[in-house]
């Protein structure tokens, strides 16, 4: 029972009529999903896949994305997600680098992936939703190809914002294990829940906590192939769901929708929160208004994903990511690999059955990242009296200013209490004298007429004078990436 495709046969043997993916009006049950998924293993079987292999899914929130995520796996497979979203030079990259045999790609972006396929020298097949389901014929492959727990199940590539994009390797014990505790001991999941699947499947938060999560307990994924507050808070209330899974900035983005406070969000029962710090300005006037408590959680793609959460078992506190889930550790340790005092601040390392295999065809970086059994996550916390963890900020976010350092973070808190602030970032520029300036990009709420001089003026009243920002400046919106999570190396490379 290693294979992680167990976590669909089983539950489709034990609810085979229940809604296992809504997408719109479309419904597929947990036995439509595992026979689907079954003649996909066939088909990938009868043109040559062995064990291992690699095959790249480059598909948004659509229902092929669950019918071959759990193909691949039946079959043996090693599945490669990717952003649809990815032009041919990055696709290519994923390609080669994965050594995948085979390309499954949305048919609006084919152009772009067919380019980088060709240049790779392996098949490409085009995706069309609409149609992709009654075409798939051949026989269906009710086995589930044997795998150890070492094996891999998935290969995440990372963000790359400090070079090219690596392969975390997650294997079926990793994701098993986390995806078992996230559904049951963290979220509680139950046939009779409705998960709202607005993050990307092809980023480890949705496929984890949204898809495999939902499988595991045999819920049901409603999907939003693309995150739009309309779109969500219509089907919070159309299909009643249950339990919503988010990244802070799409808390901010429904908190801030005309419609917000009328929608009737009575099914809720729980929020999630992940990704990126959410700030509490948020988190409470989410709470407020949708009438919700929103769980903070903090995990990465080497952790497939989830490391800490606020159980709901336990008091809750805003602005915490909570303590490990079961079966993790963490330690907070120096630049030096020492364990910093509690209340001080120190680099977030990780040891547990959920850290990754290493890095795709990268022995030194993986030797980087875990030199000793702990993952090095380049995240800064610190640890309160009750065992529970606070991110301060990226490490390589810290802004060194004449000396002082400044987290980000700390001043972006101040930036959204201020009533006209939508979304802020700050950042370190470079200063001939300091080393490095406090910056801040904020990108205001409709209607408002806060100018920069004001935001600034309001920051530096509250904060020591080392820490306000002297630069300000006003955008329609920040960068964001794929979940909607702020790329702050856009906004340096602008600034």
């Amino acid at each position: 029972m290693t294979n992680l495709a167990h976590i669909l046969t089983s539950t489709a043997r034990r609810q085979p009529e229940a809604p296992a993916l809504r997408l719109g009006d479309a419904v597929l049950s947990y036995a439509a999903l595992d026979e689907a998924s079954g003649r996909v293993a066939g088909r990938l079987h009868a043109e040559g896949l062995q064990a291992g292999d690699r095959v790249c899914v480059m598909l948004p929130n659509v229902l092929p994305f669950a019918v071959l995520y759990y193909g691949v796996l039946r079959a043996g497979g090693v599945v490669v997600p990717m952003n649809p979203m990815l032009k041919a030079r990055e696709v290519e990259h994923y390609l080669t680098d994965s050594g995948a045999t085979r390309l499954f790609v949305l048919g609006g972006v084919a152009d772009e992936a067919g380019k980088a396929a060709a240049a790779a020298g392996m098949p490409c097949t085009v995706v069309d939703p609409a149609t992709f389901l009654t075409g798939l014929t051949g026989p269906v492959e009710h086995d589930v190809a044997a795998r150890d727990d070492g094996d891999p199940a998935v290969i995440l590539y990372t963000s790359g914002t400090t070079g090219r994009p690596k392969g975390a390797v997650l294997t079926h014990a990793n994701v098993r294990s986390n995806v078992a505790t996230v559904a049951g001991r963290m979220l509680d999941l139950r046939p009779s829940d409705v998960v709202l699947g607005c993050l990307p499947l092809f980023h480890t938060f949705g496929q984890a906590c949204a898809l495999n999560a939902s499988v595991h307990r045999g819920a049901c994924l409603v999907l939003v192939p693309r995150f739009e507050p309309e779109a969500v808070l219509d089907a919070i209330e159309r299909f009643g769901v249950t339990v919503f899974e988010g990244v802070p900035t799409m808390y901010g983005a429904l908190l801030q929708h005309p419609r917000a406070a009328g929608i009737d969000a009575s099914t809720l029962r729980m929020c999630v929160s992940g990704g990126a710090a959410l700030p509490v300005e948020v988190l409470r006037g989410f709470e407020d208004t949708f009438g919700c408590a929103v769980l903070e959680g903090y995990g990465l793609s080497e952790t497939s994903p989830v490391v800490t959460f606020n159980h709901p078992d336990r008091p809750r506190k805003a602005g915490s990511i909570g303590t490990p889930i079961e079966g993790v550790e963490v330690r907070l340790l120096d630049p030096d690999g020492a364990e910093v005092e509690p209340g001080e601040v120190g680099e977030i390392a990780v040891r547990g059955p959920n850290v990754m295999r290493g890095y795709w065809n990268l022995p030194e970086a993986t030797a980087e990242a875990i030199p000793d059994g702990w993952l090095r996550t380049g995240d800064l916390a610190r640890q309160d009296e009750d065992g529970y963890y606070f991110i301060v900020d990226r490490k390589k976010d810290l802004i060194i200013r004449g000396g002082y350092n400044v987290y980000p973070r700390e001043v972006e808190e101040v930036l959204y209490e201020h009533p006209d602030v939508a979304e802020a970032a700050v950042i370190g520029v470079p200063h001939p004298t300091h080393g490095q300036e406090v910056a801040a990009a904020v990108a205001l709420k409709p209607g408002a007429t806060t100018t920069a001089d004001d935001l600034r003026d309001y920051v530096k009243e509250r904060v020591a004078a080392y820490k306000y920002p002297r630069q300000v400046w006003l955008v329609p919106e920040l960068p964001k990436g794929p979940t909607g999570k702020i790329l702050k190396r856009e906004i340096a490379a602008r600034a």
